[in-house]
């Protein structure tokens, strides 16, 4: 299995890090992609990367939760990052394979609307330039966010390095209605499936039945969103074999089918190397 979206430098694995990533390891974790929030997360990612080389992939990016006075400042020191840590030859432990999490989020505040659609629009805009793919994080702000990657995404300028007319990336913990699924699906985005999947009142496993196991790609965001029967406790990503496991009764396949199509989906996307 390949986490697609995993917090590991946060301070809820701070005290058993690195046996937490080696138990996950020899319990079939192939790689975990560690998204970045702001420029503070930066080391810490690093950090993991260095010391996991090969299973542990770093990302970097402005998270909308973290969008406030200083917004510029923190934009100019990622771009800077971004272009380091994208240059030819370096070590894969350095090398990032997308730019978020971003994206737009009002659930605890609306008091930095249009900072937040300038951050996103600017990181989408970087990662077209870049030719990386992005992991966009959208909560309580569907129609705005669809609008932005549409319009960034149909304005893109001749230095544009995506697909034409697509977005290359995924849209994190995908947890809304069927319509807007497929919205995503046709601007080229997969959708990262997690923990909520399995929470007793969701719906989107019937919200899912028309999406292709193609367009999936299996996550934890941990250290939050635990998949029953685990609700509650820290998240790992050993634990997505229960996503799995329920995914395959949506597609009606093995857990192990499940897991070989998604993990394949996310080397496609973050390209990373065979193991």
């Amino acid at each position: 299995m390949i986490d697609s979206h995993c917090h590991i430098d946060e301070d809820a694995y701070a005290a058993d890090r690195e046996q937490m990533l080696q138990r996950q390891k020899d319990g079939g974790i192939e790689a975990i992609v560690i998204p970045g929030v702001d420029v503070h997360s930066m080391d810490g990612i690093f950090d993991v990367c260095r010391r996991w080389r090969g299973f542990c992939y770093p990302v970097l990016g402005l998270h909308p939760q973290n969008v406030a006075e200083d917004w510029q400042e923190q934009l100019g020191t990622l771009h800077e990052a971004m272009i380091a840590h994208t240059r030819e030859g370096l070590d894969v432990s350095e090398r990032i394979v997308a730019i978020g999490e971003i994206g737009l989020d009002y659930h605890y505040t609306r008091d930095f609307d249009e900072a937040q659609h300038e951050v996103f629009r600017t990181q989408l805009r970087w990662a077209q330039q870049l030719d990386l793919p992005v992991i966009i994080h959208s909560r309580d702000a569907t129609a705005d966010c669809l609008n932005i990657v549409k319009e960034e995404t149909m304005s893109q300028t001749a230095n544009s390095k995506w697909p034409n007319g697509k977005c290359l990336g995924v849209i994190h913990c995908y947890s809304g209605s069927a319509e807007v699924a497929q919205q995503w699906l046709d601007m080229g985005l997969y959708l990262g499936i997690g923990g909520v999947l399995t929470f007793k009142n969701s719906r989107l496993a019937e919200n899912l039945a028309h999406v292709p196991l193609e367009r999936l790609l299996l996550e934890t965001d941990g250290p939050y969103l635990a998949p029953a029967p685990h609700r509650g406790e820290r998240n790992e990503p050993i634990l997505m074999r229960f996503v799995a496991m329920k995914l395959a009764e949506v597609y009606q396949c093995t857990p192990a089918e499940v897991i070989e199509v998604t993990s394949a989906n996310s080397r496609k996307l973050f390209r990373l190397p065979a193991i």
